[in-house]
């Protein structure tokens, strides 16, 4: 059976670009726009429960998630790709990246997690846990997470699309895969350049966090802040973003 996927651009490179936990394979706004189309085949996926995929069911591990872009990756016949992972999306490319080095060329983490567990204390636990039911902890989620310097109307935008685009069993699977994602030392060490892109304004998958959880681990790895930008810079600063990705994947 075919997987569902978004793609934009005809170019000879192939790169799977894997949405975060409030997200899906539509939901990067004006971004795609601005990927260099020539020079890659842009491949948006969506996680079982998510988006296209909606309907489907699944056990909503990180695993599963990786099983299926290598799936599509076969279905594309691209032996070899890179990978573009925004906030859980972090998790689930290092996860790919565990089950199938040799075919990893480039990993980009947007604003992400990494490979160890998140973190929570009882009141982030709450929080987090708590948003599948709770639209008004996602609001809180995502306000935060932007640096509570933005207007409310976007911040509801977000919450409202991941309520239409994701099923609630998907989204507690997820945040369940990925706070406590444990395979660091599966994946720690890999010389694969890697980008990972940090919102000047994230206080939570900021550069304090990303030079703990990503930087230490890959001798090949690259921080390179997002200025103006807190936890979603496919929406607050999308050229930059593109154009910092498309010379990346070029390089």
């Amino acid at each position: 059976m075919s997987i569902p996927h978004r793609t934009v651009g005809h170019g000879p490179k192939t790169v799977f670009l894997l949405h975060g936990w409030l997200g899906s394979a539509d939901g990067w706004g004006l971004f795609p726009d601005y990927l260099d189309p020539e020079a890659a085949t842009w491949v948006f996926t969506d996680n079982r429960g998510y988006g296209a995929r909606l309907a489907e069911t699944g056990d909503f591990t990180l695993d599963e998630v990786a099983d299926d872009v290598l799936a599509l990756a076969d279905e594309l016949g691209a032996q070899t790709f890179s990978l573009v992972g925004h906030s859980m999306g972090g998790a689930e490319v290092l996860r790919v990246l565990a089950k199938a080095p040799e075919r990893v060329d480039k990993l980009i983490g947007i604003t992400p997690v990494g490979a160890a567990p998140t973190p929570l204390d009882e009141a982030g636990h709450d929080l987090f846990f708590g948003a599948p039911d709770d639209d008004g902890k996602r609001f809180s989620i995502v306000d935060f997470t932007t640096g509570n310097r933005l207007t409310p109307q976007f911040i509801q935008s977000i919450v409202n699309w991941s309520r239409e685009h994701s099923t609630v069993e998907a989204f507690r699977g997820a945040v369940d895969a990925w706070v406590n994602a444990d395979f660091l030392a599966e994946v720690a060490g890999d010389e694969t350049p890697i980008l990972v892109i940090p919102g000047e304004h994230d206080p939570a998958l900021g550069a304090e966090t990303v030079n703990q959880t990503w930087k230490p681990h890959f001798p090949n790895a690259t921080v390179d802040v997002m200025p103006n930008a807190g936890h979603y810079p496919m929406f607050e600063t999308p050229v930059a973003l593109a154009t910092r990705v498309n010379a990346f994947i070029a390089d």
